[in-house]
């Protein structure tokens, strides 16, 4: 039997039991990515991922137990090696060139309000509120780095089950959109009595550090106006650039604490995010060279249909008793982030200006 033959044999019957979840996947992420584009949801900050999610967990507790053992092997190859992808192909929307654009003082405040959210999520979470790493993990990617995007990123890293990643994801959805609304409302205020001297450009700064999900930091910049919006974009894109180092390090401790918590002579593997490398060439790749903007498109929108079917597969495994057992607790963790990106995002942002500007 020749080699062709045989791995015709074995890559058949596989993709035959995968076709099913895919094309389930697909069509939820489909159905989320036309709604994205209607004016009442764009205008409220609803990305396609959020919305795919939310209606994967409306099929997921309806109909899909009735028919998950037919179609739950593609449901689960979406949620890993499909989110995978998306996570490498993201990396076609950067540039590194997008970082000199912001300056030090943009740069600066991603990297502390990133450090400073994440550190102060895992102490919370796992200290104050005794909360289980995993989602503690979780619902700080997603405050810190870039929401949903984040939360399914590092999922694989934290080894988070299902109903971890919807939690958390569910509070950058109830959080970010509250952080739109309420941070033009701020700034205005704070313009209006004098008490911030902020022009258009350091609000978008302010923005882009500190709101959850890219989609929710466009609504929240347009408000201001379009120079806020431009800044707020390239700020938060470059913090979406530090989601592949932030994986690295946390990969690395978490393999350092099972380390130091096996016995001496038991060897711990380090769970590498080889996806956050792929993220990095292809953002290198972008950056060195100039892509044909038909090729960048094709691959923007290549990407928001893996990330999609990711989030979409995600909420059709998602039962609405797990997100019950979560309890409260999550919530106040999301909520004392949200505190902090609004407080201390103000004071940091101020404090960066009146050092560097």
């Amino acid at each position: 039997m020749s080699a062709s033959s045989a791995l015709g044999r074995t890559t058949g019957p596989r993709l035959h039991s995968l076709a099913p979840g895919l094309l389930l996947a697909a069509a939820v992420a489909a159905a989320a990515l036309w709604l994205a584009t209607l004016p009442w949801f764009r205008d409220h900050g609803m990305s396609a991922l959020t919305l795919a999610i939310a209606i994967g967990m409306l099929i997921g507790n309806s109909v899909y137990p009735r028919i998950a053992p037919g179609v739950e092997g593609g449901i689960a190859f979406s949620k890993t090696r499909l989110l995978r992808a998306g996570i490498v192909l993201y990396g076609v929307r950067l540039t590194f060139g997008e970082v000199a654009s912001i300056g030090v003082p943009g740069l600066l405040a991603d990297v502390v309000m990133l450090a400073t959210t994440y550190l102060g999520a895992y102490w919370i979470g796992t200290r104050v509120l005794r909360l289980d790493r995993e989602t503690t993990l979780l619902i700080g990617a997603g405050s810190s780095i870039c929401g949903a995007a984040a939360v399914m990123a590092a999922e694989p890293v934290v080894k988070g089950r299902a109903e971890h990643a919807t939690v958390a994801v569910a509070t950058v959805v109830a959080f970010g959109t509250l952080a739109m609304f309420l941070w033009p409302a701020v700034y205005r205020i704070g313009v209006d009595h004098g008490l911030l001297a902020w022009s258009a450009r350091d609000y978008g700064v302010f923005v882009g550090s500190t709101v959850h999900e890219v989609a929710q930091v466009v609504v929240a910049g347009r408000a201001v106006g379009p120079e806020a919006a431009d800044a707020a974009v390239v700020t938060k894109m470059v913090r979406v650039m530090m989601l592949a180092p932030v994986l690295m390090i946390v990969a690395l401790l978490l393999a350092r604490g099972t380390r130091a918590a096996s016995a001496p002579s038991q060897r711990t593997r380090i769970a590498i995010p080889w996806f956050a490398f792929g993220f990095i060439g292809v953002t290198a790749l972008n950056s060195l060279i100039e892509l044909p903007q038909p090729w960048k498109h094709a691959g923007i929108a290549a990407d928001d249909l893996l990330l999609a079917m990711a989030m979409a597969a995600l909420g059709l495994t998602t039962h609405a008793t797990a997100l019950r057992r979560a309890g409260a607790r999550p919530m106040w963790l999301a909520a004392l982030l949200f505190g902090w990106l609004l407080g201390g995002g103000l004071l940091v942002n101020h404090l960066i200006g009146q050092w560097l500007r």
